[in-house]
């Protein structure tokens, strides 16, 4: 039996230059996906796929993350003074336990493997999962959670990978697999390949299960693309030692870290709201109407 993932870090200390000017001032983990938070969703998933605890890297100016992970209790008060139960009850309900999140902060910007390391002695020596903010990975089963029950089939570590076009492989993270009687197994990963050199057309999503073997293989990396410590080249010195398995991902990913992935994951979340639908429909079609007229 394999040990249990019971811990998930997620790195939220970066700036957010996509989607400037509106993270100058707001946490880009914090921009609302309709009327929640990006992040709120992708501690969502964690919760919900079994995850006891969540792990924040953040950095200067993210303490709103933590406000908003906290009990208000000013705002209880004043809702439940205004006769607002049902909407303090639904804000109780959606706050982690206490005990259940923790912050760290990434005190300089050296990229995702630095931002990981920094959890470490949160993490311990067990195995645990990383999301990445911006990442809104959508389908009937939280994305994290297959990845699990697939970990708990065969141990060692996974990361989930989607499909994309062939000749946009060059803008990604590529793994190459081998097919092996029980599964693939990735045996390369590739960041951004020269075009037609790519050795698959799957690339490397937003969620990862790795051994905590991979502390020890951050803290010796040398710093690679963009002068950053790199999470994918810490797994590419732990496939000496341990399997890295595939999870395919095949619900609907958002990049809610750029201006087009933040809006479709809006219009997204809204048409699949019974509340919303109607309303954001009926825009839409409105909109498609005004602009056959203008052309």
């Amino acid at each position: 039996m394999q040990q249990k993932i019971r811990k998930a870090v997620i790195p939220a200390a970066g700036f957010g230059t996509r989607m400037l000017p509106a993270t100058k001032s707001v946490p880009k983990e914090l921009l609302t996906i309709v009327d929640r938070p990006v992040l709120d969703y992708i501690v969502t998933e964690a919760f919900s796929s079994g995850i006891e605890h969540v792990i924040i890297v953040t950095g200067r100016m993210k303490g709103a993350i933590e406000d908003h992970f906290d009990h208000a209790f000013e705002l209880d008060v004043c809702l439940r003074n205004a006769g607002k139960d049902p909407l303090a009850d639904r804000l109780t309900q959606a706050t982690p336990s206490a005990g259940t999140i923790s912050f760290v902060r990434q005190q300089q910007a050296r990229g995702l493997g630095h931002a990981v390391w920094t959890a470490r002695h949160i993490v311990g020596d067990e195995p645990f999962a990383v999301l990445l903010p911006d990442m809104l990975m959508i389908d009937k089963e939280p994305c994290l959670k297959s990845m699990i029950d697939l970990y708990g089939r065969h141990g060692g570590n996974v990361i989930a990978v989607e499909k994309c076009a062939p000749e946009d492989a060059h803008k990604f993270g590529i793994v190459s697999l081998e097919h092996r009687g029980d599964g693939p197994v990735v045996t390369g990963l590739v960041e951004k390949p020269a075009p037609g050199s790519a050795p698959s057309d799957l690339f490397i999503s937003g969620r990862y299960l790795l051994q905590p073997e991979i502390f020890g293989k951050l803290e010796q990396q040398a710093p690679g693309a963009g002068g950053e410590i790199q999470l994918t080249d810490a797994m590419l010195a732990l496939m000496d030692h341990q399997e890295i398995r595939p999870y395919e991902f095949r619900g609907r990913t958002f990049d809610c870290g750029t201006p087009a992935g933040f809006v479709n994951a809006n219009l997204h979340m809204a048409i699949t709201r019974a509340d919303l639908a109607g309303i954001i429909g009926m825009e839409i079609d409105a909109l498609a109407t005004v602009e056959r007229a203008v052309a």
